[in-house]
C-alpha cells in the first residue's frame, strides 16, 4: 500500500510520542496523585515507549546482521496480538451501560469529528492535497490507542471507560476508516 512506510512513521514519531509526553503529562495533572514536574519528567523519560522510540531513533544509522533483523521482526510481530489481548482481558461489556453517554461522545468525537474538522480545515479551506494530507487526516481517523488506554488505567482515569474507548474504538473504526478511505481517494 502507497504511504504504509510514511503512515508508520507520522504513527510512530506523531502519535505515540504525543501520548509518550503529553498523554502522560495531562493524565499525571487529572489524576487524584498530582505528581511534581520533577516526577512528570521521570515518567515521560521511562515510558517504554518513549524509551523505545528514542532507542530506534538511534539505531537508525547502525548496521547489524540480518538474524537480529529476523529476531527483532518476530518478537515485533506479538506486541499487536498482546496488547489487543491485555486489553481484551480488560474489557467489560457490562461497563457500557454506564458509559454509553460518554462512550458515544468519545468515540464520535475521536473516530468522526476531529478528522472532519481537519478535513474541512485542510482539504476545502486551505486546499491540500496529496499522499501527506491523506496520511495525516487517515491517521486522525485512527481509533483510540492501546497506550491511552493503558495510560489512564496506570493513573485511575476512570479504566472501564478506557479499555472500552479501545475495544469498541477498534471495532466501530472498520466502518468509519473505509469511510475515510474512500473519502480521502480524491484527496
Amino acid at each position: 500500500m502507497a504511504g504504509s512506510s510514511s503512515g508508520i512513521i507520522v504513527d510512530q514519531l506523531g502519535s505515540s510520542l504525543v501520548v509518550s509526553t503529553l498523554g502522560i503529562t495531562f493524565a499525571g495533572i487529572y489524576s487524584s496523585g498530582r505528581p511534581t514536574a520533577g516526577e512528570m519528567a521521570r515518567r515521560i523519560f521511562l515510558f517504554p515507549p518513549f524509551i523505545a522510540t528514542v532507542v530506534a531513533l538511534l539505531l537508525i544509522p547502525m548496521e547489524y546482521p540480518a538474524w537480529l533483523t529476523i529476531v527483532l521482526k518476530r518478537l515485533g510481530d506479538t506486541m499487536a496480538p498482546l496488547a489487543l489481548l491485555s486489553v481484551g482481558f480488560q474489557l467489560r461489556l457490562g461497563h457500557i451501560a454506564g458509559n454509553g453517554r460518554n462512550l458515544a461522545i468519545g468515540l464520535a468525537f475521536k473516530l468522526v469529528l476531529v478528522p472532519l474538522v481537519l478535513f474541512l480545515l485542510y482539504v476545502p479551506l486551505l486546499g491540500a492535497h496529496g499522499q501527506a494530507i491523506q496520511i495525516t487526516l487517515f491517521e486522525a481517523a485512527m481509533p483510540p490507542m492501546i497506550t491511552s488506554a493503558i495510560l489512564a488505567t496506570e493513573h485511575d482515569l476512570d479504566p472501564p471507560l478506557a479499555n472500552l474507548m479501545v475495544a469498541l474504538g477498534l471495532i466501530i473504526s472498520f466502518v468509519t476508516l473505509s469511510m475515510w478511505w474512500f473519502m480521502l481517494r480524491g484527496v
